[in-house]
This record gives C-alpha cells, sequence and structure tokens, in this order.
C-alpha cells in the first residue's frame, strides 16, 4: 500500500503567529477601520481554538490587515452550547459586523436565523450543501461560503486506519452529540455501510452528557474487540481530556478527526488540517471586504489531511503499529 493510493491529501501544520486571542469589547470602529466578527463553537480558553485564530490574524496581516489598526475583530464563543450560540450570533448581526467568521455548523446555523445578508465564511463544516447552508460547492449562492471539512465518506477511512491499529476490533462505535453535530447521522449511514467490509459492528452512540460518554466508554471496554469513532463535534472537542481519559481507563482504541487529540493522548487521529483552513479563511474575508459577494466565492474543500499516531498511546493499550501504516503517518507522537 502506498501513500498516494490512501491518501490523497498531505500535509503539514501552519505556523502560529504570536498574536493574543482575548475578546474585545464591543466598540464602534473609527473611520476608516473595518469590522468583523469571529464566532466559535468552543470556549475561550481553549488553547487549539486559539492557534486556529493566530493563524486566522496571519492570514489577515498577510493581506494587509491588521487587527487594532485596520480592522476591528469581535470574539464571541459558545462553550458547546446552542442557546448560548443563539445569543452570541444575534449580538454580532446586531453590531452589525461586515463580515462573521463561523466555526463550525453550530454557528453557522444559529447566523442563518438572524440574518440573510450579512455576509458569512465558515470553517469546519461537513458537507455544507447537505445542511443546506449553501446552494452548491461552486455556487454557494446568497450570504454563505467558506471551507468545508469532512465528507461522510470519511468514516469508512477512519475504520480502515482504526482496524489497520487494532485488528482484533469486532464492535466499533460512532459517537457524536446531535445537538452540536446534526450532520451526525449522515456520517453514521457511511459508517454503518463501510462496516461490513471490515467484518465489524457498527454501533450508533449518540451522547448528550459526560454520563453517557462514561457508558458508551464502559460498554466499549466490557468484553474484547471494542473500538470507538469519535466525531468532530463542539461537544466532543470541549470534553475531548475526558474522552481521552476514558478510552485508556477502559482500553478503548479511539480514532479521533483532530490532531490535537492524538497530541493529548489519544491513540490516532485523521482529518483536515484546521490551522491551515483558518488561514485560508482570511482570503475569503479579505476578498469580501473588498466587494466580492460570498455568492460567488466557491467553497473550497480541505487541501492538508494529516494522519497522527501517539506511540505511547499505543504501547500502552498492548498495540503493535504496523510498518505499512507507520509509512502513512505525517506525525509520530512519543
Amino acid at each position: 500500500m502506498r501513500r498516494r493510493e490512501f491518501i490523497t491529501l498531505l500535509g503539514g501544520t501552519a505556523a502560529a503567529w504570536p498574536l493574543s486571542a482575548r475578546a474585545q469589547q464591543p466598540a464602534m470602529p473609527v473611520i476608516g477601520v473595518r469590522r468583523i466578527a469571529v464566532l466559535l463553537r468552543v470556549a475561550q480558553d481553549d488553547p487549539d481554538a486559539q492557534r486556529d485564530l493566530q493563524n486566522f490574524r496571519k492570514g489577515l496581516w498577510e493581506l494587509g490587515w491588521t487587527a487594532g489598526s485596520n480592522i476591528l475583530i469581535e470574539y464571541r464563543y459558545a462553550s458547546a452550547d446552542p442557546a448560548q450560540m443563539q445569543t452570541h450570533a444575534a449580538e454580532l448581526v446586531g453590531l452589525p459586523a461586515e463580515v462573521v467568521l463561523a466555526g463550525g455548523s453550530l454557528a453557522v446555523a444559529a447566523l442563518r436565523r438572524e440574518t440573510r445578508t450579512t455576509p458569512i465564511v465558515f470553517v469546519r463544516v461537513a458537507d455544507p450543501v447537505s445542511q443546506g447552508f449553501v446552494a452548491s460547492l461552486a455556487h454557494p449562492g446568497a450570504n454563505v461560503t467558506g471551507f468545508a471539512s469532512l465528507e461522510y465518506e470519511m468514516s469508512g477511512k477512519w475504520l480502515a486506519l482504526l482496524k489497520g491499529i487494532a485488528p482484533h476490533l469486532v464492535r466499533v462505535a460512532l459517537m457524536f452529540n446531535p445537538p452540536t453535530a446534526p450532520y451526525g447521522l449522515g456520517f453514521l449511514r457511511s459508517f454503518e455501510t463501510a462496516a461490513s467490509s471490515f467484518a465489524v459492528k457498527p454501533i450508533g452512540a449518540p451522547i448528550h452528557d459526560p454520563d453517557e460518554i462514561e457508558g458508551t466508554m464502559s460498554m466499549l471496554g466490557s468484553g474484547t474487540g471494542g473500538g470507538l469513532i469519535v466525531l468532530p463535534d463542539a461537544f466532543t472537542d470541549v470534553h475531548r481530556e475526558q474522552i481521552i481519559a476514558l478510552a485508556a481507563r477502559h482500553r478503548v482504541p479511539t480514532i479521533y478527526g483532530y490532531r490535537y487529540f492524538t497530541a493529548a493522548g489519544g491513540l490516532i487521529s485523521y482529518g483536515f488540517n484546521s490551522a491551515d483552513m483558518y488561514r485560508r479563511a482570511a482570503e475569503y474575508v479579505d476578498r469580501i471586504l473588498k466587494g466580492e459577494k460570498p455568492a460567488n466565492l466557491p467553497v473550497q474543500q480541505p487541501t492538508t489531511i494529516e494522519l497522527a499516531i501517539n506511540l505511547k498511546t499505543a504501547n500502552a493499550l498492548g498495540l503493535a503499529v504496523p510498518e505499512n501504516l507507520l509509512a502513512l503517518v505525517d506525525e509520530v507522537i512519543e
């Protein structure tokens, strides 16, 4: 198996830009200063979200925009709370912001309930067409465009990688929070279709609170052959420390959609480079501020997909990483 045959997009991590990400108090911009907004699904103190924002600001800086100088950026963080997200969306539309960067499906849905005119540039959105955010990838229409993250077929790739590192698995669950991951059912259907090819029983594992995370892990850890796919969403992001710790305690081989799960102790991750996506989003914000319409800016797909494995976690689980899998890895965490 060659890397080109299995992974179609490869890449590295975008460089961080050393700027702070403190939320600014609403203020009227002075003449000549443009105002944009950022609405994120996670908490303000999330270090990975702040690294993404550093790359977004670096992208703006490279295009001639400097926060606090010729552009004012308003930040809001919802901490995976749909009600809080809606409140923040109303606030940002009411400022008004000239463009809003929306991090995730929850943010886009909240903003669309508030406005059909304010330009919205999204990142980390799975299949924006099926979610009704855009008419098509090539011609988004209306006031929304951005950078799509995952296709439903990714479920099969996650399962292939998980079986590659833990071939003994016979039961695999897909974990997601329905309120914050409305796209979860699409991934679940794709996962169920792919499961038969890997001789595993697919299990849907919708979770709504930390107790249900514990229950799912306990179920998978009882007996043998239990594994887990954690679908990227706001809820699993906010509760990632608990998920990683429980996967280790119950000895459940688990694959994640973001590298930072693996860096924090998760076994394996395969997904897009979020820092690169945020930096690219700055280009669309720049073009909109200069007069282009979101309807005319095609939705972009990920350009960098990363595979990372935590060898310390693999060893703790008694898993030997095959050489053919190691040959595909972009980053080995030891």
